[in-house]
């Protein structure tokens, strides 16, 4: 299918940048690049990194199911989520993680096996990693502690403290491939997604300022929905955005944030891990702010098997998808 020179690069990781890019692929004439973090060590993803040795596919994995053709193939999702719920060294793992290890075995690199994988699954769109490094998050806080690894940004670790800085370890330059996406788009989407865990671990790498510096395309951000105890506590949507800011080297052209009411039992659930919705104190001056009703009227259900804290809530995509196609075409 010919494809418009309308390119758009989703930057994140995780559930936030799939249901972005699940929104935009309904458009046949975008160009859809996903740029995915690799410092990701926890549940079924963490296990296969330590068993392997290889780079962490989890965040990989649910872009490539959100990017796979489904008009003639509905099932290829499915299979790509799919979560064992028993067996013998099998239960909680991802079929879709094991796909994409195997792939990484076989063709030697996660970004060989994405394309492999891009072939066999006929995305509708490309997914890179933001490095080929095999790295680890180092997370520094505010009282002196330091952690390395992903995984250790839960609530017995952080407590509630706030981060001073994230990093990556060993240093790692930018892939080439997501370099040359980010200086070619038109339209550049950064998150929505946890904070420190999915998005700024992509603008730890060496190099990223530099490709931001050489696009002219427009810079988006989603903010979240709810706040995360163990990473954005007591954030406000300036916090968010001037952490992004902090490790862009410049501000965001656009930030989206919602204003719609969150279910009261989907609330009730969240407060009750000290989560709250991420109030709008925007200064409207420095950036557009699109400030509309962008939750999805559905919870998402957790699978039988997995063993992380996952968000209850997703954006609705419909709705992000009109706003970015406005921001595009302006």
């Amino acid at each position: 299918m010919a494809k418009s020179n309308n390119k758009i690069v989703v930057i994140g990781g995780g559930t936030g940048t799939s249901v972005v890019i699940s929104g935009l692929k309904q458009n046949d004439e975008l160009d859809i690049t996903a740029l995915i973090s690799v410092a990701d060590s926890g549940g079924s993803t963490g296990r296969l990194r330590d068993e392997f040795g290889f780079q962490p596919v989890g965040d990989l994995r649910q872009s490539l199911a959100a990017l796979a053709q489904e008009k003639e193939q509905t099932w290829i999702r499915d299979l790509l989520l799919y979560r064992f719920a028993q067996g013998n060294g099998l239960k909680g793992h991802n079929l879709g993680n094991l796909i994409l290890t195997a792939l990484q075995d076989m063709a030697g690199s996660t970004a060989k096996a994405l394309e492999i994988a891009e072939s066999i699954f006929k995305l509708e769109g490309k997914i890179y990693p933001i490095t080929e490094t095999n790295v680890q998050l180092v997370i520094e806080y505010e009282d002196g502690t330091i952690l390395i690894g992903e995984d250790q940004l839960n609530p017995g670790n952080s407590d509630g403290k706030k981060i001073k800085k994230i990093s990556l370890t060993p240093k790692a330059k930018i892939y080439q491939k997501a370099a040359e996406s980010i200086k070619n788009a038109d339209l550049i989407v950064v998150g929505p997604g946890d904070l420190y865990a999915s998005i700024l671990p992509n603008f730890a790498v060496t190099g990223i300022q530099k490709a931001f510096r050489a696009t002219n395309a427009k810079i988006v951000y989603v903010v979240n929905l709810m706040t995360c105890f163990t990473q954005t506590c007591n954030y406000k949507a300036s916090d968010h955005v001037k952490e992004i800011a902090n490790y862009l080297g410049k501000n965001p052209d656009y930030v989206l944030i919602n204003s719609g009411k969150i279910p009261a039992k989907a609330l009730k659930l969240y407060q009750e891990s000290n989560e709250f919705p991420v109030e709008d104190d925007l200064d409207r001056k420095n950036y557009k702010v699109i400030s509309e009703d962008f939750v999805s009227t559905v919870a998402a259900v957790k699978q039988a098997g997995d063993a992380l804290h996952r968000s209850l809530l997703r954006h609705n995509n419909v709705k992000l998808t009109e706003k970015l196609l406005k921001i595009l075409k302006s």
